[in-house]
């Protein structure tokens, strides 16, 4: 797949996901043999402000490229200032978030909100294009409510105003992340526009993506929430659509040592105690359906150290005999 001038080596794609798709999760993924990297989505105006916090979220030394910054607002100038500073910290790609659909998010006319506001959406991604010289691409939904299903032309606007790609997640803004994913509204996108479309919704197998390059004619497929706990699944998606080979699922053992080295190269990143916080949802997936799940996560959710967690997990390991 190629997006302006950068190619990217297979169409498996980690979607942006705030508290999720940090630096220690895209390095796993990019182990695993994900094709292009979204990094959590970034505050333009924060950027714009010299916000510290906002730094670390752009920070992408050791990854290796392509990696996608997203970032989001609803002023072109801001968003145009905020992608300049995107570039300089070593983004490959420029993505502009018109598809989360929180409330805090929304109600300061960003994310989903500007799919009701074409021309401003426009001009914000004409003003980001203009001033970079990255490839800028937008990620929308299905529409605001079922209602207002605009995705196909609003598409073609992006396209229009200089977006050198186009993700469409096939549920409306109302329907946050419940129900069932659209693709036929991603096959409807893919057919009106030239740039590249990645589909993105219900990727929780590689027979999912399999079937959705299928039913939709995309370029790449994104994998959100079925990532979580579960960075083996890019792999599995490259082995099956490049070789028609399925992967078994990992074992016990893969899983608690990925959970491992996933907590290694988080304190690696983060301040041990940050770090090992934010890794307790993390394990929470990890553990989703083994033996004791329940109280491996309460044990975690009061740990602090690395050495601590590190200790629990490998006497679960050697307690299941694997």
């Amino acid at each position: 797949m190629q997006i302006g001038n950068i190619a990217v080596d297979n169409p498996v794609v980690l979607a942006p996901m705030a508290g999720v798709t940090d630096k220690a999760f895209r390095i796993l993924v990019k182990e695993q043999g994900c094709g292009l990297i979204y990094t959590e989505m970034v505050s333009a105006k924060a950027l714009t402000y010299r916000n510290e916090r906002t730094f670390e979220l752009i920070n992408l030394e050791d990854e290796l490229p392509p990696i996608s910054v997203q970032i989001f607002g609803s002023e072109p100038s801001i968003m145009a200032e905020g992608a300049k500073i995107v570039e300089e910290h070593g983004a490959n790609i420029i993505d502009i978030n018109m598809g989360c659909p929180v409330p805090k998010v929304v109600k300061n006319l960003e994310g989903s909100a500007l799919m009701l506001d074409s021309e401003l959406a426009y001009t914000i991604v004409e003003k980001v294009v203009q001033s970079v010289k990255v490839p800028v691409t937008v990620k929308i939904r299905k529409g605001w409510d079922g209602d207002k299903i605009n995705a196909v032309e609003f598409a073609k606007r992006m396209e229009a105003a200089g977006a050198s790609l186009i993700a469409v997640h096939g549920r409306t803004r109302c329907q946050m992340y419940s129900g069932t994913a659209d693709w036929n509204i991603i096959k409807a996108v893919k057919e009106a526009v030239k740039v590249p479309v990645i589909g993105n919704g219900d990727i929780f197998s590689a027979k999912d993506a399999l079937r959705m390059f299928k039913e939709t004619g995309c370029d790449a497929v994104m994998v959100g929430r079925g990532a979580m706990g579960n960075p083996w699944l890019f792999a599995q998606i490259t082995t099956l659509i490049s070789k028609g080979e399925e992967i078994p699922p990992p074992s016990l053992a893969d899983r608690i040592l990925m959970a491992i080295k996933h907590a290694e190269f988080s304190v690696k990143y983060k301040a041990e105690k940050i770090a090992i916080k934010e890794m307790r949802k993390h394990i929470g997936w990890y553990f989703k359906g083994l033996p004791h799940g329940a109280r491996m996560r309460d044990t975690v959710n009061k740990m602090s150290t690395l050495d601590d967690l590190k200790e629990l997990l490998y006497r679960y390991l050697d307690q299941s005999g694997s």
